[in-house]
């Protein structure tokens, strides 16, 4: 029993899907983090031209109330002037960040739109839950991750740095325009090896948190069995359904022997019917088929409605073998069924 009650197993689908519609799924905060934190680089890199562009026309704006007297109204004109293009500037970098965001988390776990995770909880305001969530495995290892992550951050910045430093002596002789590009140059050095680091540590925190969240959603026996339950339904009362089902489709299948023109025999263990009305069936059609009891309750039926039984062994148990009830005899049966029919209907003088 304490086996059955050991969370062991893997999540079921039907786990994992009740999970996410309540919003649980696997997120790596520095995936997110590494998407965002590139896209915006790389559209401030492309963007950077037009923010200069932008900047200068941002001076020749203020410059050129040099020697105007500036009244509330100019000055409000001036605030309003400034803040609608710093919104204008800063809308394409924070739209792509957002955007970023967006992205970081689709490709984690997919397009999902809950309000559960932000809905009241009790339990989200309980001291006591929230001290052990304080206290937890899961806080002690992002603690290590950060930790760990800013002592890497800063131990290859602080190399590439006293790299750089020890170059600094040659910018002497250097012009201008080849300082400006020097450092342009170990200025992106620095932010792709940071990025480096930071999609190291993505990678490894995106498996981290898989394997984390399919741990917390582990299941015992005992809960698969009871999904199963509800799910699919008691095994017991199942059975019993399918067994009426068999008690029902036998009693419409016996209902139809009275119909038969012939009941084929082997002559003790198979028993099988056939009717061949002209008008709607294309060939002979098996109506009822049994063994056994089954068999001989055929043949009691056929009695009682004077429906004439042959006996022939290897056809009786062809056609129990090869046709179901209610469906047209094989074709390369016509010619055995056929000699039987015109047996039954010279004898009942219907030919």
């Amino acid at each position: 029993m304490a086996d059955d009650m050991e969370k062991t197993e893997e999540p079921t689908s039907k786990k994992l899907e009740d999970a996410r519609k309540e919003g649980n799924v696997p997120k790596s905060m520095d995936t997110t983090g590494f998407v965002v934190l590139l896209i915006g680089i790389l559209v401030l890199i492309f963007y950077l031209k037009y923010v200069v562009y932008y900047l200068e026309r941002f001076y020749r704006y203020y410059v050129s109330f040099i020697g105007i007297e500036l009244t509330k109204n100019i000055i409000f004109e001036i605030l309003l002037n400034t803040a609608f293009n710093v919104i204008i500037l800063l809308a394409p970098i924070l739209g792509a960040v957002l955007l970023a965001g967006v992205l970081g988390n689709v490709m984690q776990f997919g397009f999902l739109f809950t309000t559960k995770p932000i809905m009241p909880k009790f339990e989200k305001i309980n001291p006591i839950k929230g001290l052990k969530r304080i206290f937890s495995m899961k806080t002690v290892v992002e603690g290590i991750k950060i930790t760990l992550k800013v002592a890497v951050a800063f131990g290859v910045g602080g190399w590439l740095f006293f790299k750089f430093f020890l170059d600094i002596p040659k910018l002497e002789l250097m012009s201008f325009y080849e300082q400006i590009k020097w450092f342009e140059n170990k200025a992106l050095i620095i932010i792709f090896s940071m990025l480096a680091v930071f999609l190291v540590f993505a990678i490894l925190d995106f498996i981290y948190q898989r394997y984390s969240y399919k741990k917390s959603l582990r299941m015992s026996k005992q809960e698969i069995k009871d999904e199963y339950k509800q799910t699919e339904g008691n095994p017991e009362i199942k059975a019993k359904i399918r067994q009426l089902q068999r008690e029902m489709a036998k009693k419409r299948m016996m209902s139809e022997i009275p119909k038969a023109d012939v009941v084929v025999t082997n002559p003790t263990h198979y028993a099988v019917a056939i009717r061949y009305d002209k008008t709607k069936d294309e060939a002979p059609r098996v109506i009822a088929k049994g063994v056994d009891n089954l068999a001989l309750k055929i043949k009691e039926i056929a009695r009682e409605h004077d429906i004439m039984i042959v006996e022939n062994p290897p056809l009786a148990r062809e056609l129990y073998k090869l046709v179901d009830v209610d469906e047209v005899i094989p074709q390369k049966l016509y010619k055995a069924v056929a000699e039987i029919l015109a047996y039954v209907y010279r004898a009942k003088g219907r030919v």
